[in-house]
């Protein structure tokens, strides 16, 4: 009884507290009424049902659950993040995180080291992809999830952890001591001078030094005089909006406008512009895009296309022209939520999912061809807004095949990169590396023996297509035709493995670099034979920018 006449106190307080603020909400109108009057009845509602539901609620998971569902009816940008995920959140921030800097991985019930990062605590120690951990500081992992080794193995910099594993190529277990650093992920994993003075950079993510590692390498190439440059933003989800500005400001001249955030409260909203003099205002640029380059990374090649800065190349690019900003709420929580759109120099807003407007399962819809707008970049080039950045030189993405998501499921490739290792103590360099005719054929036998189990989406569309059929009576009559047809997109593995070699290998040859040349080596050899690369280099030339960034002008 105690412990119910508690909770009902606790429950009323909190009551109490809400309709006092109602009370300070009516003498108001319009929205804060209805605010004040559903705040009253949800808290009421809650507080029935923790008191008098047959079952017990678990107060805190069915709040989560309360909050998470109000805040996907708005964006999957809008989201609450707990005091147990704030670490979480300081990584995708900042990357950085207190811990050993190894990736890990569970195959067959069993944890492995996947991937250690250079130059941290598990690299030091010489632990390898492939080593089995067997305990944490003394525990067994046996039985617990991937999340759970991890939080384990993270910690604050400085202190100890022990690790009981099993190397690659072992059957002995051996203790292992390391003491966790502060692992700071670049945002610039990789840049070089590459063929013909080109400069490369790759750009992970917009943290808080991603400006100042981009720099770097401009400075770099701009004293080492650099006929061209390369910055490949493929795979990179954006990050920090003012990151973005300052990276644009280093190829363009100071005082030009670059995106211009609008909000619901107009005071809230804000002009960014190049506030410092350009590193290299002249240099031909080349900006690499792909269908996951998002945020940040379509601020920076929107805003060079606007102002026919930069040639674009690859495919059209995520779409999302929304900003987000960060509170503090109560009990060390915070509120990650949409505040504004971006709008780069053009004055278009190249959002592509319209989250006001949902279908009937509530599933947001895309905006309408019929509303897109055609506005005009610095020189007169036509541009569109709605669809996130569409390349000047498009490059279709190949698509990878099923059979490459079955393979995965039974980490093969992890597998056989281990036993590769084992067998070849050395590699050559990433760039030149090429896996054997008979080692692929090696690894092709373990994947048929391996059973994978993978679906084809055209098989996914037949079936939809059978049901059609069904419906409109007319399966009965094609029944042999749906076979034949069934026969040939049903997976099939010997058939897949030859269709998709190119593919198959390719990853199998990154997966085994890493092992000798770290996670750097895996984007070496998959630059060695990179159609977009190679095609973004193709335009560096005065001519071909110019070509390009005076079409269609009138």
């Amino acid at each position: 009884m105690k412990k119910l006449s508690l909770k009902k106190y606790l429950l009323g307080l909190v009551l109490a507290c809400t309709m006092w603020v109602g009370f300070a909400f009516k003498e108001g109108d319009g929205n804060l009424f209805e605010i004040a009057k559903n705040i009253e009845i949800f808290t009421s509602m809650y507080r029935q049902i923790n008191m008098y539901y047959v079952d017990d609620t678990k107060p805190g998971d069915l709040m989560r659950k309360g909050i998470d569902a109000m805040l996907s009816s708005l964006d999957p940008y809008t989201v609450y993040i707990s005091e147990a995920q704030i670490e979480d959140y300081r990584f995708m921030t900042n990357r950085v995180y207190g811990g050993i800097g190894a990736t890990i991985r569970q195959v067959d019930d069993k944890f492995y080291i996947s991937e250690p990062y250079e130059g941290f605590p598990a690299a030091k120690a010489d632990l390898k992809a492939g080593d089995q951990i067997l305990k944490v500081d003394g525990q067994s992992v046996a039985g617990l999830s991937t999340d759970q080794v991890s939080e384990r193995l993270k910690g604050q910099a400085g202190t100890m952890v022990q690790l009981e594993i099993i190397p690659l190529g072992s059957t002995q277990a051996k203790n292992v001591s390391l003491s966790r650093e502060n692992v700071k992920m670049k945002d610039v994993s990789y840049y070089q001078m590459m063929q013909d003075s080109i400069g490369y950079i790759k750009l992970d993510a917009f943290t808080e030094t991603a400006s100042s590692e981009v720099k770097t390498a401009v400075e770099s190439f701009t004293k080492d005089n650099a006929k061209g440059l390369i910055l490949d933003l493929r795979g990179n989800g954006g990050g920090l909006l003012r990151e973005s500005v300052a990276i644009v400001n280093m190829f363009v001249p100071k005082g030009e406008m670059v995106v211009t955030t609008k909000s619901r409260i107009e005071e809230q909203n804000r002009e960014h512009f190049a506030l410092f003099q350009p590193i290299n205002e002249d240099i031909p640029l080349v900006v690499l895009v792909d269908n996951m380059s998002a945020s940040a990374s379509e601020i920076v090649s929107g805003a060079l296309q606007d102002l026919d800065r930069a040639v674009i190349v690859g495919s059209t690019t995520y779409g999302k022209g929304l900003v987000q900003n960060t509170v503090d709420l109560s009990y060390n929580s915070k509120l990650k939520m949409t505040i504004a759109k971006y709008y780069i120099p053009s004055g278009r807003c190249i959002q592509k999912i319209d989250y006001s407007a949902r279908d009937d399962y509530g599933v947001a819809q895309e905006v309408p061809d019929s509303v897109l707008k055609k506005f005009t970049t610095k020189g007169g080039r036509t541009v569109y807004d709605g669809r996130g950045i569409s390349p000047d030189v498009e490059i279709e993405d190949e698509e990878a095949g099923r059979i490459i998501g079955g393979i995965f499921s039974k980490a093969l490739f992890f597998k056989y990169a281990n036993d590769y290792v084992t067998r070849h103590p050395e590699l050559e360099s990433p760039e030149t590396f090429k896996l054997s005719t008979e080692e692929f054929a090696k690894f092709k036998e373990s994947v048929k023996k391996a059973g994978i189990d993978y679906s084809t989406q055209s098989s996914a569309v037949l079936d939809k297509l059978k049901e059609v059929a069904k419906r409109e009576l007319y399966y009965q009559d094609a029944v042999a035709d749906f076979s034949a047809i069934e026969e040939k997109l049903a997976p099939n593995v010997n058939r897949d493995l030859e269709k998709f070699s190119g593919q198959i290998k390719t990853i199998l040859e990154n997966e085994i670099v890493s092992r000798y040349y770290w996670s750097e080596g895996r984007l070496r050899h998959s630059l060695a034979d990179d159609p977009v690369l190679a095609k973004g280099m193709s335009y560096l030339t005065a001519q071909k920018q110019k070509e390009i960034l005076t079409a269609n002008v009138k």
